[in-house]
């Protein structure tokens, strides 16, 4: 009897478990169906008007035909201020959060206020950058108060991830070190830090596609406009980016051929996302494919 009442929980949990496996697969396949269905969506209606002229000319008010050419320059112009500032300075402090800083109450609640700042709107961040550089500063809407407000905003997510990818280093690893001899710093740099970097690749990944594709910050501190030059390298020149342009040209602009940029720069823009993480993760696939290799021979 007892028997038959085993075999028959038995069989009950293979049936939930099989229905599981469904369950999860078909949600992964909605999932996946539904991003190619937005990829298919952005991309077949801007994809077939791009060309080189349009990335390059300068954009028009009135008359049909305008490129994005300063503003896509822009984009990755502060973009890359706000990680030059934001990487360094967000790794540095999750390592500390996590190998460095006391456990207390002091840690804890400095925890909490980094989450907490990692899920305030964007907004908020634009606001600040306002009060600093074009009032406080009196420099206006700039590059460079754009790149710094950004910086600002991937802040609290890139300390949060870099600490949540040292911590889940198995402790094994550090004793290793500390048993060779090994000083703190030294495990950290050489044994830690590797094993942690995909996820710490991960989470530079998130911020900088979110930095390329914010408005709300970009409008708020660098401005609606563009110093008119395809390279200018000027932090004080005005900074539109790609991501206000395209809110720019769907809402406000009056050019006969509003639709077609608008479309074409929303291709542009979901390529160049897809770009840059395929950049930041190229080089940890081809180290893992090297690694994997070594291993098998």
């Amino acid at each position: 009897m007892g028997g038959f009442a085993r075999s028959k929980k038995t069989a009950r949990a293979l049936r939930r478990d099989k229905a599981a496996t469904i369950g999860f697969y078909t949600l992964g396949a909605l999932v996946m169906l539904l991003i190619f269905w937005l990829l298919f969506t952005i991309l077949g209606k801007g994809l077939p008007g791009l060309n080189i002229p349009f990335l390059l000319k300068q954009p028009e008010e009135i008359d049909p035909g305008g490129g994005i050419g300063p503003v896509l320059f822009n984009s990755f112009y502060i973009l890359l201020i706000s990680l030059i500032i934001s990487i360094p300075i967000g790794v540095g402090a999750g390592i500390y959060m996590a190998e460095y800083a006391p456990d207390n109450a002091f840690t804890a609640g400095l925890r909490i206020c980094v989450e907490a700042l990692s899920s305030v709107p964007s907004i908020v961040f634009g606001l600040l950058g306002l009060a600093i550089f074009a009032e406080y500063f009196g420099v206006g809407l700039t590059i460079l108060g754009g790149g710094v407000s950004l910086a600002l905003l991937n802040l609290p997510m890139l300390a949060r991830v870099t600490e949540e990818a040292v911590r889940a280093v198995p402790d094994e690893l550090r004793e290793a070190g500390y048993a060779l001899g090994l000083t703190k710093f030294y495990v950290i740099r050489k044994i830690v830090l590797p094993v942690a970097l995909p996820s710490i690749i991960t989470g530079i990944c998130l911020v900088a596609g979110r930095a390329f594709g914010e408005s709300a910050v970009i409008i708020l501190t660098a401005g609606l406009s563009t110093s008119g030059e395809m390279w200018d390298f000027n932090l004080l020149s005005p900074g539109e980016t790609l991501a206000v342009h395209l809110w720019y040209v769907q809402s406000e602009a009056i050019v006969e051929d509003a639709r077609q940029i608008a479309d074409k720069s929303a291709a542009v823009l979901v390529i160049v996302v897809l770009l840059i993480n395929l950049a930041f993760r190229a080089p940890i696939w081809w180290s893992n494919r090297g690694a994997g290799r070594k291993s098998r021979s």
